[in-house]
């Protein structure tokens, strides 16, 4: 019997998933500490009133291993987290090597796929194509689920259903 390879990864794009291109509908209850004008962090990036609170109890929920995709790097913790509840989480560190990735072939791909490290994986974000599909599942051992978020929606209860099932079943297989 082969050994348990642990909870499947969570990777996490900020932009166009977390923070939609469209606003969201405005409401006290998507306002992180209730107001529109709150500025803790002092960034001054007006996009973070897009953030849904509810999006952190919604990946925490999530049976996985969450992670930060995002070029907002360690400012994903900063920034991002306390305003929709979440931890720290790990970061991805993107290479600063000049190789290109494949034709077609997103720039994160390659290095999801070494972090991840032979574990399954959900990636969660708004650019990936079929080609990425592809070369993960010629290049990548276990199963992984690459899920595009509508960029002018951002992240949906119909994106989260489609993420549970997927681990669902991994776990009724694994």
């Amino acid at each position: 019997m082969p050994a348990r390879i642990g909870r499947p990864l969570i990777f996490v794009d900020i932009d166009g998933v977390l923070i939609p291109l469209r606003a969201r509908p405005s409401g006290a209850d998507r306002r992180w500490n209730g107001g529109a004008g709150d500025d803790p962090d002092g960034s001054g990036n007006p996009l973070l009133d897009r953030l849904d609170p509810a999006d952190g109890r919604r990946l925490l929920a999530l049976p996985g291993e969450l992670i930060w995709a995002s070029t907002w790097m360690a400012e994903a913790n900063e920034v991002v987290a306390p305003r929709i509840g979440l931890p720290a989480l790990p970061v991805m560190n993107w290479p600063d090597d000049d190789e290109e990735p494949p034709r077609g072939v997103h720039w994160k791909t390659r290095s999801l796929a070494r972090w991840a490290a032979g574990r399954p994986f959900v990636w969660l974000d708004d650019e990936t194509t079929d080609v990425d599909r592809r070369w993960i599942a010629a290049h990548h051992p276990q199963p992984a689920l690459l899920h595009r978020v509508d960029p002018h929606l951002g992240l949906t209860d119909i994106d989260l259903a489609a993420v549970c099932q997927w681990l669902d079943l991994r776990n009724e297989v694994g």
